[in-house]
């Protein structure tokens, strides 16, 4: 019996310490985790505003099946390290057209891109870059089709 009393001694304990940290997202000096999101009870006035809001860029590429290989080791060695050294950075991806669940891809895509920052500004000062100018036409170089979708959204 008293291991019991003793286990939900603790139990309390710990609960007690993390209920406040749950119950205040902002706790840990009013920044939110942009990964996480506002509670139901925060109001839309509490959300973290548009220009601290990460983007994500969406660009739909028609890879040359001939030259795919090279893209993807181009892309790993050269591209993402050299995008992943910029302010602003937060990741980068290549994603392979598997199947289309629903819907149509768009003609000839069968990869997309997307590229997250924390903000376009920072994106912008990326892309004018004499490195991101010298790098991003060996990608461009893979492609069938350059005139490619290019969509920008805020990250929530």
């Amino acid at each position: 019996m008293k291991r019991r009393a003793c286990l939900q001694a603790m139990l309390t304990l710990a609960g007690g310490a993390a209920i406040p940290a749950l119950a205040d997202p902002q706790a840990d000096g009013g920044q939110l985790n942009p990964r996480s999101s506002p509670s139901s009870s925060q109001s839309a006035a509490n959300a973290e505003p548009r220009e601290h809001r990460p983007i994500q860029l969406h660009a739909d590429l028609a890879v040359d099946p001939a030259r795919e290989q090279q893209m993807l080791v181009f892309f790993e060695e050269k591209f993402r390290p050299a995008a992943a050294r910029q302010p602003g950075f937060i990741d980068m991806r290549l994603l392979k057209l598997k199947s289309a669940l629903r819907g149509t891809p768009p003609p000839g895509a069968n990869y997309q891109f997307v590229l997250t920052f924390a903000s376009e500004e920072l994106r912008q000062q990326w892309i004018s870059t004499d490195l991101h100018k010298h790098l991003w036409p060996s990608m461009e170089a893979c492609l069938t089709d350059k005139n490619y979708s290019r969509l920008l959204y805020d990250v929530y």
